[in-house]
């Protein structure tokens, strides 16, 4: 089974449950965010996977994988975390009651006194 084939499933369940959101509250400011989220992760993923494959501490099979890479690291091993950034949020809306308020963006919650 190649990287391709394990990251599919998770690509997919991501996509459904992202999408199953669409009618939540803030749909498209949590899109925004967790594009940003999604694009940090993987300049974090591309500089940290060069550097422990550069220092020998794990390879991949050339058979598993496509054979496109980023540095020395192969392009689906970003899929994880940009499945991670939109899964992580969307999960986050939909265990979110309907009517639950908000909290203003940059604000506290104040207690009723």
């Amino acid at each position: 089974m190649t990287y391709a084939l394990i990251v599919l499933p998770f690509a997919l369940v991501t996509a459904a449950v992202t999408l199953s959101t669409l009618r939540r509250p803030r749909f498209g400011r949590r899109m925004a965010a967790s594009g940003i989220a999604a694009a940090v992760l993987v300049v974090l993923t591309a500089v940290f996977d060069n550097a422990m494959i550069a220092a020998g501490l794990f390879t991949y099979p050339e058979e598993l994988i496509s054979g496109v890479r980023i540095g020395l690291a192969p392009v689906e091993d970003f899929a994880y975390p940009v499945c991670a950034a939109f899964l992580v949020p969307a999960v986050h809306a939909l265990l979110t009651p309907r009517g639950a308020p908000a909290a203003p963006a940059g604000r506290e919650r104040r207690a009723a006194a």
